[in-house]
């Protein structure tokens, strides 16, 4: 399957060693640890990874999300709080959000993203992924173990990969000049939504207090599309044209 997953911050060898052993029974491969406090070669890890310790071999550690999923078409990230307006955004059970991410692994990398054991993902980290993933479990105690919700996730996963091996999708289209529809991989789509921020700020339709909820919109909003090369492009040039603009039409002084 073509999916990454990437523990951000995890905390102890034991989860790293259980979702790796999940990986293995699971059709996964490939595990990425973002600033972890745990060690992946701690002797708890390799205990619990049991028969799956060349997961843990060849697992990376990384700095940040950019790094860990730069390459990706699809992020889909995993929360148990999904009120206020950061993080209703996007949501759906793992049956929902995974069947859109096992269409996109035809398309190229994608990643599951895991927050750390004692409060998750941030909500600047949550904001970064195209969709969020609430396991819909006991409202009496919702927060899963890490290597618990890595199996539930990756199961459904497989479920769905395996649906599609039966039935596979018809490949995706190009476009008339003959570009892909592929969506752009994550680290285009990031130097797109900062360089497109930075002009918004600039004519002020982001300010104030209320300028990462509404970016936050906007991100999910454009996300949700799941953008292409070339519609990124044409963002980023929109994004030149404003910055061009004001450079251009300084505002005057009030009266002047």
């Amino acid at each position: 399957m073509n999916c990454r997953i990437i523990l951000v911050r995890p905390h102890f060898a034991a989860n790293v060693g259980a979702a790796a052993r999940v990986l293995r029974n699971l059709g996964a491969s490939e595990l990425v640890l973002i600033a972890p406090a745990a060690d992946p070669r701690d002797p708890e890890a390799r205990r619990l990874a049991a028969h799956a310790g060349d997961v843990l071999d060849r697992c990376r550690v990384v700095a940040d999300l950019g790094e860990a999923a730069g390459d990706c078409v699809f992020v889909a990230g995993t929360s148990a709080r999904v009120g206020g307006l950061m993080r209703r955004q996007s949501v759906g059970t793992p049956e929902e959000v995974l069947a859109r991410l096992a269409d996109a692994m035809t398309a190229g990398p994608t990643a599951l993203v895991f927050g750390p054991e004692a409060d998750g993902l941030t909500t600047e980290e949550t904001s970064r992924c195209h969709w969020l993933i609430h396991i819909p479990a006991d409202p009496v105690y919702p927060v899963l173990n890490l290597a618990q919700a890595v199996a539930v996730c990756l199961y459904e996963l497989r479920r769905q990969w395996l649906r599609r091996q039966e039935n596979p999708l018809t490949p995706l289209p190009q476009g008339e000049r003959g570009e892909s529809t592929a969506p752009a991989p994550f680290v285009e789509q990031e130097r797109m939504f900062a360089h497109l921020r930075e002009s918004l700020e600039q004519i002020h339709f982001l300010w104030d207090d209320k300028a990462d909820a509404l970016m936050h919109v906007l991100r999910h909003l454009i996300g949700r599309a799941g953008p292409t090369l070339m519609e990124v492009g044409v963002l980023e040039g929109l994004a030149r044209q404003i910055r061009w603009y004001v450079a251009h039409h300084p505002p005057t002084e009030k009266g002047g």
